[in-house]
């Protein structure tokens, strides 16, 4: 099974830099998220239902009831928006990141345009939404293996540093996924090193630094931790030349190792699972996967303590 979205796509000082980042859990939760990635049928109430049932700290907004133009969805509309805080606020409970489709690697002025565009909007709603970040993507469905060119790295930085720009007056930060080609750490050191932004960093996706990139987290995490800002976590085992994902902790993916490299370091922010149910509708259904990575991840977090 391919675990990018490659074939969606064709058809349609450390501990300082760490203590800087806003609280991530309350008091009586653990410091937990999910990405709605991973549940593209439920209605809006049911993932706020759903996450406070779990004890989820926090949601990470990725599309919404199929719609992963989130701006443009109704309960984010501006008639509807104080609203849907206090909805958030009653379930006690954060928006850690409100994530884009953005590309920063188009080379096309006018492609480059829209897509700079399309995350400004996606910032102005993390903003109105108390969010403090906005995922944004290097390239689209690169190939891991080939790795970036110097004109390739220098675009996504100066995308970075334009919307860093743009962020900075909305108190917001853009993260940079590791994700498609740009997924070792020397890669993402020098590109976020190049944007040269206090608003630019970085969203670690811990499986594909390990399954593409092929580095040990404590690695990882030794060169980009001042960085990481937000996780995304799931397991897999390979599945001929790709990987397939399965339930936390049921596979080969060093979970636990990467828990413990990041609170080595102090890190703040969540533990956010990202369940690709959009782009893999035969994944497990998600009201087993993410309450079973409540679980797991609650054992994991309370033995690192």
């Amino acid at each position: 099974m391919q675990i990018t979205r490659r074939n969606f796509t064709r058809t349609l000082s450390f501990a300082t830099a760490a203590a800087a980042l806003p609280a991530a859990a309350t008091p009586d939760r653990l410091p937990i998220a999910f990405s709605t990635l991973g549940c593209p049928a439920w209605p809006w109430d049911k993932i706020l239902d759903y996450a406070a049932a779990h004890n989820f700290a926090a949601i990470e907004l990725r599309g919404l009831e199929g719609n992963l133009d989130l701006p443009s969805h109704a309960v984010f509309a501006a008639s509807r928006l104080a609203q849907t805080k206090r909805e958030i606020q009653s379930h006690n409970l954060r928006i850690a990141c409100v994530s884009s489709s953005a590309r920063m690697g188009e080379s096309t002025p006018d492609k480059r345009t829209e897509q700079l565009s399309d995350a400004r909007r996606f910032i102005e709603l993390a903003a109105a939404l108390d969010a403090p970040y906005v995922r944004v993507f290097g390239v689209g469905s690169g190939d891991a293996s080939v790795p970036p060119s110097e004109e390739l790295k220098e675009r996504v930085a100066s995308g970075l540093k334009e919307l860093g720009d743009f962020a900075a007056s909305h108190n917001v930060t853009v993260i940079l996924e590791s994700h498609d080609n740009l997924v070792t750490s020397p890669v993402l050191r020098d590109v976020i090193q190049r944007a040269g932004s206090d608003h630019v960093a970085l969203l670690w996706d811990a499986h594909h630094t390990f399954a593409s990139g092929k580095e040990d987290p404590e690695f990882t995490v030794s060169r980009l931790g001042k960085w990481i800002r937000h996780t995304h976590l799931k397991d897999s085992v390979p599945d001929g030349k790709d990987r397939k994902y399965v339930l936390t902790g049921r596979g080969d993916v060093p979970i636990q190792h990467q828990v413990a490299a990041l609170q080595k370091i102090g890190y703040k922010g969540f533990y956010c699972f990202e369940w690709e149910k959009v782009w893999h509708p035969d994944l497990t259904d998600p009201e087993i996967a993410i309450a079973d990575y409540a679980r797991v991840m609650t054992g994991y977090l309370r033995e690192a303590k």
